[in-house]
């Protein structure tokens, strides 16, 4: 009988492959190299120094576009992506959004629903991490609602003219292409806008006591011209930014089981060490209640990421299952973020342990994709067959 693993109780492990684990670990030691020594500093600072070459970098281990396949993308299953998504985000949410909105909104759009000659523009740059993207859906007064948006694109003789503003866009300030959604005569378009038309403008948005280790801004658009080939061409309609939004969800489904378990793991190093009343914090009832009722939620987060990972790999994954697997797992993350801190008392609002920075961020990706509501709706449709959105 195998020995019981107190970071894989379940034995998870046994679910991957190989090429899964080659995946899973480089990842690991990347975000360990590169992310982990700085991310207090970062966090606390407000910036993420270095974004290009840190985009570069994860160009070069592939995990851009990593679920693409072709024009240099990396062609991984859904797992390894999920699993490089847990990895990122156990080292900060803001890491894995920047990974997220490049390869599962902007590439993705793109390779989705771009032309041959747009994809060949800009999909090899994106991978490589030589270029930068951005996905602009959100504005200002408009979240839950995307199909109210106010943005819009009016033709002019071959030409588009754009105006409009988007809202909490992460790496728009950084951007070589915005791809960014805009009503129409026709109904909503895609536009691939490079970010140095004339025009346009990405102010970053400061102040914020979330994902403050990442690029968020606000994307302007004033007259910003286009030729006709700026347009995705296969698709019209809200199935466009809603497929992409899926796509990204999915990642979120993963990652945020990420920020779970590094704030497990630290309460757990914390509860061997950390003596109250003569002995190991650990070794009271309470605090291993709270333990074991972390593992449970942890554990059953990732076994459902996985479930859901290989269905997206059969083929067979429905939208509702994708909210189903982000309602509950960025809940539950945040649940147990919040009970690690208890376990670390005033330890736990310090930055040299990474609980709270995961749930502040966490509370950013609660909110983003989809919120607690929107997920609820959608699985209360799909149980009752009944509509409660309007």
């Amino acid at each position: 009988m195998s020995a019981f693993l107190p970071h894989d109780p379940l034995g998870l492990d046994e679910l991957l492959g190989p090429e899964d684990l080659a995946v899973r670990d480089t990842v690991r030691a990347w975000a360990a190299d590169r992310v982990l020594p700085n991310i207090a500093q970062w966090y606390e600072s407000g910036e993420l120094p270095g974004i290009r070459e840190l985009a570069r970098e994860l160009g070069g281990i592939g995990a851009l576009g990593m679920s693409l396949q072709g024009y240099g993308c990396a062609g991984a299953s859904a797992v390894q992506y999920g699993l490089a998504c847990l990895e990122l985000e156990a080292a900060d949410s803001g890491i894995r959004s920047l990974v997220s909105v490049q390869g599962s909104l902007a590439m993705y759009a793109i390779w989705k629903y771009g032309s041959e000659e747009q994809k060949q523009r800009w999909l090899r740059g994106m991978a490589a991490g030589e270029l930068i993207g951005c996905f602009g859906l959100t504005e200002p007064d408009v979240g839950s609602d995307p199909a109210a948006m106010r943005t819009y694109a009016k033709r002019d003789g071959t030409d588009w003219v754009l105006n409009g503003r988007k809202m909490w866009i992460t790496n728009g300030s950084v951007a070589a292409v915005a791809v960014v959604w805009a009503q129409t005569d026709e109904g909503i378009r895609g536009f691939a806008v490079p970010t140095d038309t004339p025009g346009f403008s990405a102010p970053e948005i400061k102040h914020k006591w979330s994902l403050r280790a990442s690029v968020t801004s606000e994307l302007v658009m004033d007259d910003v011209r286009l030729p006709a080939d700026a347009v995705l061409p296969l698709v019209t309609g809200l199935k466009g930014p809603l497929g992409c939004l899926s796509h990204a969800r999915y990642g979120i489904i993963w990652g945020s089981m990420g920020a779970a378990r590094a704030s497990f793991e630290s309460a757990l190093d914390y509860a061997r060490t950390r003596e109250q009343f003569g002995k190991p914090i650990g070794g009271f009832q309470l605090t291993q209640a709270k333990l074991a009722d972390m593992a449970l939620e942890l554990h059953k987060g990732i076994l459902l990421a996985h479930h859901l990972g290989r269905r997206m790999d059969a083929g067979t994954l429905r939208p509702e299952q994708i909210s189903f697997g982000k309602l509950n797992n960025v809940r539950e993350a945040i649940e147990i973020c919040r009970t690690a801190r208890t376990i670390l008392g005033a330890n736990g609002i310090s930055l040299e342990y990474p609980v709270m920075r995961h749930a502040t961020n966490l509370e950013s990706v609660l909110t983003y994709e989809g919120t607690v509501e929107m997920h609820q709706l959608v699985l209360g449709k799909a149980l009752t067959g009944l509509d409660a959105f309007r």
